[in-house]
């Protein structure tokens, strides 16, 4: 069987540079074409281009994107004109633009996957938080990353408060009336859930959900302690693709 044939964008960024090394030591993949804003370093035995074309040159079945949200509205859109599959872990994404990626893949031969996180334990960790929001009161999530780490709050909390759930009868009361300084509650993200976001050096990826009703609390905590930590899903997610229609979203939809 012929290997998947791999390109990365964003190449010699600390993401870009992991998951080149996964793709290299992955069964199957094949690391074909390495893309970046400043071109010429070789990875791999590759040269980094600047130039999206390289891509499609280099006959690339599938292309893995950790860059930024303006970078990924320019290259998403060509990935889908040249029928090649995308497996992206950028985040910033608003509405409008998950609408125009969708269009542009519906009418493609090749599918994308935007996914807030690859670690396996986190996508576990959101899967757990949604069952457990129904059956609890109040609900927060703390969100802690490197201090290079540009967005806050993070593409994982975000999509965590999207399926964190309450009863019917809505989360209680915050009781809160004096905030000083202003902010000390977090931010109210997605399903009204509070979301505090820590930037802190010595750190990767890391969050806590705290759930709690009368006279309990859950906690439920996922830590990425590396970035080798999220290469398992997106060598997954390469092998994967393929099976999907169209744009899904987030890492469970291939599992």
């Amino acid at each position: 069987m012929a290997s998947i044939r791999v390109g990365v964008v964003g190449a010699t960024g600390r993401m870009g540079r992991t998951v080149c090394d996964a793709v290299v030591d992955a069964d199957g993949l094949e690391l074909v074409a390495v893309v970046d804003v400043d071109g010429g370093e070789t990875i791999h035995g590759l040269t980094v281009s600047s130039d999206l074309r390289a891509l499609a040159e280099a006959s690339c079945d599938v292309v893995v994107d950790f860059t930024t949200a303006e970078a990924a509205r320019v290259t998403l859109p060509f990935l889908a004109l040249h029928g090649i599959h995308a497996v992206v872990g950028t985040t910033g994404f608003d509405d409008d633009d998950i609408a125009s990626f969708v269009s542009a893949f519906a009418a493609s031969d090749a599918n994308c996957l935007i996914a807030a996180n690859f670690a396996i334990s986190a996508v576990l960790m959101m899967k757990f938080a949604a069952e457990a929001a129904a059956f609890f009161e109040t609900a927060e999530i703390i969100e802690l990353h490197h201090d290079e780490k540009i967005d806050a709050p993070s593409g994982t909390a975000l999509a965590t408060a999207r399926v964190m759930r309450p009863a019917e009868s809505g989360w209680a009361d915050d009781p809160t009336e004096v905030e000083e300084p202003q902010g000390a509650r977090g931010g109210l993200g997605p399903n009204g859930v509070r979301i505090h976001s820590v930037r802190m050096r010595g750190m990767t990826a890391h969050q806590e959900v705290i759930l709690g009703a009368q006279g309990q609390t859950l906690s439920i905590r996922q830590d990425s302690y590396d970035r080798t930590s999220f290469m398992p899903g997106v060598v997954l997610a390469c092998r994967r693709i393929a099976t999907a229609d169209g744009l899904i979203t987030g890492l469970d939809a291939l599992l």
